[in-house]
C-alpha cells in the first residue's frame, strides 16, 4: 500500500537561556511510515515528543535534520500544497471568541478558500455531523470543552484533507464525550477514506481507533505495530481473575501449570498464564478440588499499558523493532 507520511532520520532541539544556552534533544532519530487509509497512533506519555513530532509532520515545524514526505511531496519546498490536502485539530485551536459556532466555520471557511453555496454547504454538513445543531448560535467563550473540540475537529474538516492530524483529540474530555468523539473519528475515517495521525496518552484510546500504533519514549519510538502483534511480541500471558470464596492456598497457585505470576486479596486472585483458554479449565478443576467456591471468572489479555511499560523497561537496551 502506498504512503500517506514517511519520516526518516528526524531531529530536533529546542533551546533556552540568554548568556548560557541550553539545548533540549525532543526528538532523537525517528523513523516513521504510515500508510494511506489508516488510522495510526503515536502513544506515550507527556513530554515525550508526541507534539513536536505532529507539528514537523503538518508542516507548522522543520526539523533540525530528517527527511518528510507527506502524500509524496516535501515540506521544505511544497508546504503550501501540502496544506492544502492536510489539516490539524488540536485541544489548543485558536477560534475568535465572540464568534458564535456558525460565525468560526464560515470565517476559516473563507480562509480555506471555500465561497458561496460551497462554504455554505460544506458548513451545514459539518455542524450536522458534529452535532453542533443546538450550539450553532453559541459564542466560543461559552461552550463546554467538549463542545469546543467538536467545532476544532470540524474545522479541520473543511478543507476535506487527505490527511488529518489530531494532537490529544480527547484530552481533558468527560469519559461519555470522549467516546463519542472517538466514535466519530472512526465514522469519518471509514465514510471518508482519509489518513488520520493522532497523539494520545491514553492506551485505551489508541486500541480502540489505531490500526498502527508507534510507542514513544523521550524522542525515540521504542516499536511500531497493530495492537495485536504488539501483545504477542511482549508474550506476557493472558489475564485470568476469579472471584471466590473459601481458603485459597497460595502455595498451591505458583506450583499450577502455565502460571507465570498472580496476587490473591480479598476474595480475588488474579493470574497471568501463558495460554488462557487451554490453562482455564484446569485450573478451575484443581481449585475446585480443594474446595475453593469459585464465584466468578474473565479471561482477558494484556492490556497495551502493559505492553508499553515492558517496551519502555528495554528500551535502553533494544533497538526499535516494526511489525
Amino acid at each position: 500500500m502506498a504512503s500517506a507520511i514517511k519520516a526518516e532520520g528526524i531531529y530536533k532541539s529546542f533551546y533556552s537561556g540568554w548568556l548560557k544556552r541550553r539545548e533540549k534533544q525532543v526528538l532523537k532519530g525517528i523513523h516513521l511510515e504510515v500508510e494511506k487509509g489508516e488510522i495510526f497512533g503515536i502513544l506515550g506519555p507527556n513530554g515525550a515528543g508526541k507534539t513536536t513530532l505532529l507539528s514537523i509532520l503538518s508542516t507548522l515545524l522543520l526539523p533540525d535534520q530528517g527527511r518528510i514526505e507527506i502524500l509524496g511531496m516535501d515540506p521544505r519546498k511544497e508546504a503550501h500544497q501540502i496544506r492544502e490536502k492536510v489539516n490539524l485539530s488540536s485541544g489548543n485551536a485558536n477560534f475568535l471568541w465572540s464568534m458564535t459556532v456558525e460565525e468560526n466555520l464560515h470565517f476559516y471557511g473563507m480562509l480555506y478558500g471555500l465561497a458561496g453555496h460551497r462554504r455554505k454547504k460544506k458548513v451545514e454538513e459539518l455542524i450536522s455531523l458534529l452535532g453542533l445543531e443546538e450550539h450553532r448560535g453559541v459564542s466560543f467563550d461559552r461552550l463546554s470543552t467538549g463542545m469546543k473540540q467538536r467545532l476544532a475537529l470540524a474545522k479541520s474538516l473543511l478543507n476535506e484533507p487527505s490527511v488529518l492530524f489530531l494532537d490529544e483529540p480527547t484530552v481533558g474530555l468527560d469519559p461519555s464525550v470522549s467516546v463519542w468523539i472517538r466514535q466519530q473519528i472512526q465514522m469519518i475515517q471509514k465514510e471518508k477514506g482519509m489518513t488520520i495521525l493522532l497523539t494520545t496518552h491514553n492506551m485505551r484510546e489508541a486500541e480502540f481507533l489505531c490500526h498502527r500504533i508507534a510507542f514513544l519514549k523521550e524522542g525515540k519510538i521504542l516499536t511500531v505495530g497493530d495492537p495485536d502483534s504488539l501483545k504477542k511480541m511482549i508474550r506476557m500471558g493472558d489475564i485470568v481473575k476469579i472471584e471466590f470464596e473459601g481458603k485459597l492456598f497460595e502455595d498451591e497457585l505458583g506450583r499450577m501449570e502455565g502460571v507465570i505470576n498472580y496476587s490473591v486479596t480479598d476474595g480475588l486472585c488474579e493470574m497471568i498464564v501463558d495460554e488462557g483458554e487451554r490453562r482455564l479449565g484446569p485450573l478451575i478443576t484443581k481449585l475446585s478440588q480443594d474446595g475453593v467456591q469459585i464465584k466468578k471468572v474473565t479471561l482477558g489479555q494484556t492490556d497495551l499499558e502493559e505492553v508499553f511499560l515492558e517496551f519502555a523497561k528495554s528500551s535502553d537496551s533494544d533497538t526499535g523493532l516494526y511489525l
